[in-house]
């Protein structure tokens, strides 16, 4: 794991602060011992606020905003909340990919808090959730691809899962698949999914703020001519 400096910070002024999350870090209440993304910004800013707007899962690294007063964060958790916040994530994946270059997927994702994990299930399933993600396949080679996603609902390990349910499941994804099933190279490497823009209107001024990172997960290296600024 890469540890969180200040120099991860793309952005800051007196409002919001936007920085880099780096893979096998978590956002917030890691294991005792380790640091968390959200003590590590109250420590470089001496124990003075900190307001979470988003959260990515631990393996998952990428673009990350939060407030720096508690009306900055309520104001860009209600844009969170509306999806007037649009989050754009790119996928390494494995399996066969689907036939349509680019589509919407609508499932029904049930959770399951002792396993930490999602599933798939039925519509008429009463715990169920609707899950809606839009993909475009942006490269493949042989056995791995390229997608671009962006989420229609927020859904915890929402990619995660919908990409395994329709047979591309993510690069090194321990959790959603099998370790029989997983390629030579993905033993040991960070997993293939990187949330690399964000855009949203700032909280004070209003204005449209969008930022972007280049993934740094060694699976990301032969793909870099499609995701080339």
């Amino acid at each position: 794991m890469v540890r969180w400096s200040a120099d991860d910070i793309i952005y800051e002024d007196e409002q919001i602060l936007v920085c880099r999350k780096h893979s096998g870090m978590a956002v917030q209440s890691a294991r005792v011992g380790q640091m968390d993304l959200e003590s590590e910004l109250r420590n470089y800013r001496n124990g003075n606020y900190i307001g979470i707007v988003q959260r990515l899962d631990q393996p998952v690294e990428g673009v990350l905003v939060f407030g720096k007063t508690p009306q900055a964060t309520a104001w860009l958790n209600k844009q969170h909340q509306n999806g007037m916040m649009k989050k754009e994530y790119l996928a390494v994946f494995t399996g066969t990919p689907v036939k349509e270059k680019q589509g919407i997927w609508e499932d029904y994702l049930i959770k399951d808090g002792k396993t930490n994990t999602s599933r798939v299930t039925g519509k008429k399933d009463r715990m169920a959730k609707k899950a809606i993600l839009s993909y475009r396949i942006m490269d493949w080679r042989d056995d791995r691809g390229l997608a671009e996603i962006r989420l229609g609902t927020g859904r915890h390990h929402q990619i995660r899962v919908q990409m395994a349910h329709h047979g591309m499941p993510l690069w090194a994804d321990g959790k959603y698949k099998k370790k029989e099933e997983m390629l030579e190279a993905e033993q040991g490497t960070a997993i293939g999914l990187c949330a690399w823009r964000l855009e949203f209107a700032h909280p004070k001024t209003g204005k449209k703020m969008k930022f972007e990172v280049q993934p740094e997960g060694a699976c990301f290296q032969e793909f870099s001519e499609a995701i080339k600024p």
